[in-house]
């Protein structure tokens, strides 16, 4: 019994070495990091492209992986499959157009391999 409980509080402290090496930093840079861990691990298993963080009265937040080649890739092919037209980089935000409306999304990013953008809820209206 003993050797299972070490095994088991091992195998914690890896995972736990592994996250702290995998986002470093990261961790505490939006607050509370649960939200953001459990959406890249389902981005990771999903394969979706993105993953939804959180939503709040006025932007949806999402996470992606960033690529060196294409590194806001993700945000704008969103984007471009609601029929928004990119128009230029204004910063870290994006600037899109559809019907004569512009919006911005904002985009940072979250660690060495992950980005997070923020979606205005209006995107649809």
């Amino acid at each position: 019994m003993r050797k299972i409980l070490a095994a088991f509080i091992l195998i914690i402290i890896l995972f736990l070495v592994f996250i702290g090496l995998r986002f470093g930093s990261a961790l505490a840079q939006e607050g509370n990091p649960v939200p953001y861990l459990l959406s890249i691990t389902k981005y990771e298993l999903t394969n979706s492209g993105y993953e939804e963080v959180f939503s709040t009265d006025s932007v949806i937040r999402y996470v992606s992986a960033y690529e060196l080649k294409y590194p806001y890739g993700m945000a704008i092919e969103f984007m471009k499959n609601k029929g928004w037209v990119y128009k230029e980089q204004l910063g870290s935000g994006f600037v899109f157009e559809k019907n004569n409306k512009i919006i911005t999304i904002s985009t940072r990013q979250y660690s060495k391999h992950y980005f997070i953008w923020d979606v205005p809820k209006e995107l649809d209206n």
